[in-house]
């Protein structure tokens, strides 16, 4: 069992005396990872009840975050990251499905949490900035085991998704998945030993734990933690470290690409990262700015190993299917979908025949499911085979694209956010008599989100002070505000009186009514969209290489 669970590879680094864990304080052995985590699994142990041993992590990237993991790993615990850009009920609701026993957090988390019922009362708390927090776990040293209890199928991790109701998913991730995705992501990615790993993706997020830092420690690499992500700091923190190797998400490289160009930005260590969502223009840019190579890849919470890149995988392509049984599917005949056939600038002429869901016919067995959510379960899991709700195409040469979100998710920065939670909020507003949310095409990778409304005749968009009231909607989160809204006095309807909200989805920006946009990334401030305004986001995304979303 030794490299079957991820205890079993933390135990494996015992008396490693190479670099494990770095921040911009300190430095931490394999053999120091281990024994503290060690010391925090006692600790929880001790802490224990009845129920499901579940501790909730509400912390930014600092190193208590990654030594809760290994203390989740050794005790048998099961760890639940708290998203942290969730807010008021939404979070509550999110966070108390899970019956957590502990939670593991900082004042700041803290702070979020205030006011908040989430199962757990506060003597349940520890703080790990709180005094007497360190000579707490000192207590509880002890030489590193492992609880007899653990298994390859011991549940290690439950990570949060949006579906596409709105309401909390949590996948379960087990110690056997996650020690094989150490495994098989550590060569696919071509992570070795002497790599310094730099994570500024949230660790509550799969992206960091399943293909950064399960990987480095499945070949003893380093990992060295940005306390979050920074555009302006990512370089400095890549020189500071000397690392090699990093994972995004969204639109993370371009927000560093957007950072003013240095003569020096070719002087840095980096060789190679992964992710999702980096435009060919981005990766391309990336490479000639700071000469590191970047891979693209598609994975979820629920699953991986789908697709693989291929040599020759067209720049706008995820690679080919990984086995037989992963196909493309029409969701309502079940029956497999044509080859798209695409025009000169990447584009599917035949949508309605080759665009379906994309299906793994044998991955009913390797989905671990969602905690307490048997709907979810039912609908991820139908005929035998598992239904991704993700969107594809194959084309003639059998390589697989990407073609979007089924249902009301909204891809933010490799988030899934849901429409009907913006939706919901915005028609709150007192002045607003209708309103629906969807997605549009970020000209960089995934999405951004656009509502909607329609508002009385004789009340203009102004009158709505709607940046004023979006601010004070604390269930909304950070990523679910609408960058664009569609202003109207009587918006398209079907002949029983609904919305038309694929209509109105397809038109995005592209309407004869008024649209607003929020351009910045601090507090929503609006402004009317001009024609020029029109044709400069044409622009962007003719720049980006995203030819199949242009108008």
């Amino acid at each position: 069992m030794r490299d079957e669970t991820i205890a079993g590879m933390l135990l494996a680094r015992l008396g490693d005396e190479r670099p494990g864990l770095r921040s911009r304080e300190r430095t931490w052995t394999w053999d120091e990872v281990v024994r503290e985590s060690a010391a925090r699994a006692s600790l929880a142990r001790a802490l224990r009840r009845e129920g499901p041993f579940h501790i909730g992590v509400l912390l930014e990237n600092i190193p208590e975050y990654v030594l809760w993991l290994g203390a989740a790993a050794l005790s048998g615990a099961t760890i639940v990251g708290i998203n942290s850009t969730r807010t008021g009920s939404y979070l509550e609701e999110e966070v108390r499905h899970t019956d957590l026993q502990l939670v593991v957090t900082d004042r700041e988390g803290l702070r979020l949490l205030d006011g908040l019922d989430i199962g757990v009362p506060r003597d349940r708390f520890l703080l790990v900035d709180e005094d007497g927090y360190a000579e707490t776990v000192l207590a509880h040293a002890s030489e590193p085991k492992v609880d007899p209890s653990v298994t390859p199928k011991t549940q290690m991790l439950l990570l949060f998704t949006s579906g596409t109701t709105g309401a909390s998913k949590a996948a379960r991730c087990s110690q056997g998945r996650l020690a094989e995705l150490g495994r098989n992501n550590s060569a696919k990615y071509d992570i070795k030993r002497d790599d310094i790993s730099y994570c500024s993706m949230p660790l509550f997020h799969g992206n960091a734990l399943m293909a950064l830092w399960a990987p480095s420690l499945a070949v003893g690499a380093t990992v060295a933690l940005g306390r979050k992500f920074s555009a302006t700091g990512f370089m400095p923190d890549v020189r500071f470290y000397g690392a090699t190797f990093f994972t995004y998400v969204g639109k993370a490289i371009g927000y560093v690409l957007a950072t003013p160009e240095q003569p020096d930005d070719k002087n840095n260590t980096l060789t190679h990262g992964f992710g999702t969502e980096a435009s060919p223009e981005d990766k391309r840019e990336f490479f000639r700015r700071f000469g590191a190579t970047l891979m693209e890849g598609y994975g979820s919470s629920e699953s991986a190993g789908m697709i693989k890149r291929v040599p020759g995988t067209p720049a706008t392509a995820l690679g080919k299917p990984a086995r037989d049984g992963v196909r493309i599917v029409n969701p309502e005949t079940c029956e497999m979908c044509a080859p798209a056939i695409l025009d000169e600038h990447g584009r599917v002429t035949n949508a309605e025949a080759a665009i379906g869901e994309i299906v793994d016919l044998d991955g009913a067995e390797r989905f671990e499911g969602y905690y307490r959510n048997p709907e979810a379960d039912a609908e991820r899991v139908r005929h035998g085979w598992y239904w991704t709700g993700d969107l594809g195409y194959i084309d003639g040469d059998g390589f697989l694209y990407f073609g979007g979100r089924s249902g009301d998710w909204i891809r933010v920065d490799s988030e899934n956010i849901s429409a009907l939670l913006t939706q919901n909020v915005v028609r709150r507003h007192p002045k607003i008599v209708d309103a629906v949310a969807f997605g549009v095409p970020d000209p960089r990778s995934g999405d951004q989100v656009m509502a909607a409304i329609e508002i009385p005749d004789g009340v203009e968009f102004e009158d709505l002070d709607f940046p004023a009231f979006l601010a004070v909607q604390d269930d909304l989160g950070t990523k679910g505000a609408p960058r664009f809204v569609r202003v109207s006095h009587a918006l398209p309807t079907t002949g029983s009186g609904k919305l038309k909200k694929k209509e109105m989805q397809l038109e995005g920006w592209r309407t004869a009514d008024p649209v607003y946009r929020w351009a910045g990334r601090g507090a929503p401030e609006y402004a009317p969209m001009t024609e020029v305004d029109k044709a400069a986001l044409r622009d962007e995304f003719a720049a980006a290489g995203r030819r199949h979303f242009l108008p």
